[in-house]
């Protein structure tokens, strides 16, 4: 697990059980307004990355692909706190992001989970966490984490402290 520098981190999952509890490590430290970009190619991961958030950020119903709803809206049983989870692999543009109400999406009412986030770039907050995600082997994905602003710096940090210990 080699770390880049401040505000980056690179490591690799052997498999689903072990991405979806990184995800789960991520998921139970998100606030309202956080914005997670899961970027890669077609089954790199992030769906299963999404899943585990979901479930360490504590949602009623387990996360599913958003691919043909684009949006979807999960409540946390805790608080009622939602978590919004939108796949952008369909969408053509910051236009078509802002047709389906990206910008409600983004109001701060909860964490934002975004899936092919580089389709709609030019309509994201700059301060964000980018991920990476790439296929290694069949059940092997590399992981590199790019935070950019101090919020995300600062929950990089947690991350790492929470599934790694240091």
């Amino acid at each position: 697990m080699p770390i880049l520098r401040e505000g980056e981190l690179d490591i690799i999952s052997h498999s689903v059980e072990q991405t979806q509890r990184l995800g789960a490590r991520l998921g139970a430290l998100l606030q309202p307004g956080d914005v997670i970009c899961l970027s890669g190619d077609m089954g790199a991961g992030k769906t299963m990355f999404s899943v585990g958030i979901g479930r360490g950020w504590g949602t009623v119903i387990p996360l599913t692909s958003p691919t043909y709803n684009l949006i979807h809206e999960h409540e946390r049983q805790a608080d009622h706190k939602r978590l919004y989870h939108l796949d952008c692999y369909r969408l053509s543009g910051p236009e078509e992001a802002e047709q389906i109400g990206f910008d409600d999406v983004l109001n701060g009412r909860g964490p934002v989970i975004l899936e092919w986030p580089e389709h709609i770039e030019s309509a994201l907050p700059k301060k964000r966490l980018w991920v990476e995600l790439r296929i290694l082997e069949p059940t092997r994905r590399n992981f590199v984490f790019n935070a950019t602003g101090s919020r995300y710096e600062e929950l990089l940090k947690a991350f790492r402290e929470s599934a790694f210990g240091i």
